[in-house]
């Protein structure tokens, strides 16, 4: 019986070894006539919440003038739009990027920001 124990034991641990560290999600803080806003829901929006990015930190947009940003633990104030910001599940920020600089550089920036602050690790590419 001792070695059956053992095992689910084993189990267990590397089942809660393989979890992130802790859910987060990427909000994008927004408001109305933000030109760079608009570029980045044309560029990235249809396409972030179907790659493994938008799968490990799903995107919640809130309004920079709404009442909704208050309930964050922000580091600093929101100075421009868009600004996303990676929030742990207790609603504290973990790291930010401020502005849109284009999708060619989107990418990499969050791909580091997730890397560098969670367990997220981007899929190995097929023959690579």
């Amino acid at each position: 019986m001792s070695g059956i124990l053992r095992v689910l034991a084993v189990s267990a641990m590397m089942a809660l070894a393989a979890l992130p560290g802790h859910a987060v999600e990427l909000v994008m803080v927004e408001q109305a006539g933000c030109s760079y806003c608009a570029r980045w829901e044309d560029e990235i929006g249809p396409i972030y919440p179907k790659t493994p990015e938008g799968a490990h930190a799903p995107l919640r947009r809130v309004d920079l003038r709404g009442d909704e940003i208050d309930a964050l633990r922000l580091k600093r104030r929101v100075n421009f739009t868009p600004t996303f910001i990676l929030i742990d599940a207790d609603g504290q920020e973990i790291a930010r990027l401020e502005g849109y600089p284009g999708e060619d550089f989107f990418w990499g920036l969050i791909e580091r920001m997730l890397q560098e602050n969670t367990a997220y690790r981007p899929p190995v590419a097929a023959g690579g």
